[in-house]
């Protein structure tokens, strides 16, 4: 459920209700017939701040009810007994109803909302590629390009629907193209555009272009690990690959070995590596550089987060990197897995 949990955390808490009244109900109401469950099995939803589960309700003679107010239509998890799987509903101010069996928790059927309609469908063109998404996937260009086509069309088809920023977002782990995100997210009504995921989008549209493809790499000097200072601009004439790391980032370290057979690959070809480590003690950063075999120039300011370099780059989440040509022009940004043996065996051809 982690993927799901990452768009968890950009959505607004929902309301639940907590007295009966005669007027006509707002918001949600959750009617549940689930077989297979003892009588008094917990329902919870996946609190959206922090992952913990909330229990609603209980299931008695495999029926429950749960009932809310969502402030905008968006991602929930279901989670029945406290035991995974978790069942994602894209919920909003709807009669939904759900039935099926705790035998086959994935094939649950789901109706009444409209927005888990829309989820639905786009959940289904997507699952073939599921595995794209997942922590430590090696992408491959034509899953890429798949995704990337299943999303268009789905924002396309659903502009005014709130799973479309959804369908933006994936497009965005797959893809760099930035006029495209940003033509779809242009497509998409105000209210849309001003939800919880859809102020999302508009920010990595924003965050896009800062150091776009096309534009010459800001300059900036730091020092080594024996304290020398190297600048960017000392590294004219080559491809650098400008890596944001630390020894405490564990994709980063998971990331290192594809980095380290690019480097192994491409070096006597005009190309070098320059790691900017996020790290603030020496001694674990110095460790890391030697059990991973990272044997290009690395420099710190040993200062975390609030690195110079990462802060004049805005980087706020590593792994990162930057791909410049000779003349220090950015040529790709991100260049994960077997992506970056791509783009430098295009490149330095």
């Amino acid at each position: 459920m982690k993927k799901i949990f990452l768009l968890l955390l950009l959505l607004p808490v929902i309301v639940f209700s907590q007295t009966k009244n005669t007027e006509p109900e707002k918001g949600f109401v959750i009617s549940g017939n689930v077989t297979g469950y003892a009588d008094g099995t917990s329902v919870s939803f996946v609190n959206n701040q922090t992952g913990s589960l909330e229990k609603q309700t209980t299931i008695e003679k495999n029926k429950f009810t749960i009932k809310g107010e969502m402030p905008e239509p968006g991602i929930m998890v279901l989670v029945f007994g406290e035991q995974p799987p978790g069942i994602p509903l894209f919920l909003d101010n709807s009669h939904v109803k759900i039935s099926g069996s705790k035998d086959s928790l994935d094939k649950l059927v789901i109706t009444g909302s409209s927005s888990h309609n829309d989820f639905t469908e786009f959940s289904k063109e997507l699952k073939p590629y599921e595995n794209l998404f997942a922590e430590g996937a090696v992408p491959d260009k034509a899953s890429m390009e798949a995704v990337e086509k299943i999303c268009d069309a789905f924002v396309e088809k659903h502009p005014a629907s709130f799973v479309s920023p959804v369908a933006i977002i994936r497009l965005l782990q797959v893809s760099a193209n930035s006029a495209e995100v940003e033509k779809l997210y242009a497509m998409m009504p105000a209210k849309v555009q001003g939800s919880s995921l859809g102020q999302y989008v508009n920010q990595q549209i924003q965050e896009s272009k800062i150091n776009p493809i096309g534009s010459v790499i800001k300059d900036f000097s730091q020092t080594d690990t024996a304290g020398k200072p190297i600048s960017i601009a000392s590294l004219r004439g080559k491809y650098v690959l400008v890596d944001f790391w630390a020894s405490w980032c564990r994709p980063c370290r998971m990331e290192n070995p594809n980095v380290v057979a690019a480097y192994n690959k491409y070096h006597d070809k005009n190309f070098t590596i320059l790691s900017v480590s996020l790290d603030q003690a020496k001694p674990a950063w110095m460790d890391a550089i030697k059990m991973d075999g990272l044997i290009w120039n690395h420099v710190s300011d040993l200062q975390g987060w609030n690195n110079a370099v990462a802060t004049l780059f805005q980087i706020r989440q590593i792994p990162q990197n930057i791909l410049i040509d000779p003349a220090g022009k950015i040529i790709a940004k991100n260049l994960r897995g077997p992506m970056l043996d791509s783009e430098l065996s295009q490149v330095l051809q």
